[in-house]
């Protein structure tokens, strides 16, 4: 079960708000009394908005995150029309496959939405963070850094390029009351991951299996249930940190 707090009058943007990690997320969020952005490319419009009426207080928002300065100004537009307390970079591209295989685009369109967005949306929040000196930002990392996953060079660089940007945006954006941290979640069941091992998902549930301390699959719930506290006063005194919710590796 969920970890509840009341975090009634805060707004939360969430990127990738319709894929599993991102809808557990919003579901925690929207039962904290959060008011929930749920950012996702514009075909996903029509899922969007049903969602967005299934959790009452929440508005989906259309947008690549491929097109980084649009994305930067439109999350910037509704910074200002009403403040955005919390900010969750979850959205991600992810194929595997052996490195030569992977085209410069494809490498490219990783690394641009798995973490250069996180920049391009953090630029947009913080001048109003700042101003009220006080706002959350989480980040999402991944286990695939501790180096034991073959098939991901553009995901696993465009992750590391995750972790670097949450140490050093904690360590500026701190002094105004700003907390910056990352979750690296490890093999969570989801429809990511049915998509890419379509082909052999029995295998690699026994893998996942074989490697994690714990006998058993993350659900997604779990990584929420890491988000809720860190956007929550809770954690306020957390900064700069790279949280694994991994089974054990």
């Amino acid at each position: 079960m969920t970890v509840t707090y009341d975090l009634s009058g805060k707004t939360a943007l969430i990127t990738g708000a319709l894929g599993t990690l991102g809808r557990a997320q919003a579901r925690a969020f929207a039962a904290a009394g959060i008011r929930v952005l749920l950012l996702d490319r514009p075909e996903g419009k029509a899922p969007g908005k049903a969602f967005a009426a299934e959790l009452g207080d929440a508005v989906y928002v259309g947008q690549d995150l491929n097109r980084l300065a649009a994305a930067e100004a439109k999350v910037r537009a509704l910074a200002d029309e009403r403040p955005i307390d919390i900010l969750i970079n979850n959205a991600a591209l992810i194929i595997n496959k052996p490195f030569e295989d992977f085209s410069l685009e494809e490498y490219e369109d990783q690394v641009r939405v798995n973490s250069s967005a996180a920049f391009a949306l953090a630029r947009a929040v913080a001048p109003a963070m700042k101003a009220r000196r006080y706002g959350k930002i989480v980040n999402y990392c991944s286990v695939t850094l501790n180096g034991r996953w073959d098939g991901y060079v553009p995901y696993v660089a465009s992750k590391g390029a995750m972790l670097g940007l949450t140490k050093s945006l904690a360590r500026e954006l701190g002094p105004h009351g700003i907390r910056v941290n990352a979750i690296s979640p490890g093999a969570v069941v989801s429809e990511a991951e049915a998509r890419v091992f379509a082909d052999r998902l029995q295998q690699y549930n026994d893998w996942i299996i074989e490697n994690q301390c714990l006998k058993q699959r993350i659900q997604p719930e779990a990584v929420a249930d890491l988000a809720l506290f860190l956007v929550s006063p809770a954690s306020d005194m957390i900064t700069g940190q790279n949280i694994h919710v991994d089974g054990g590796w």
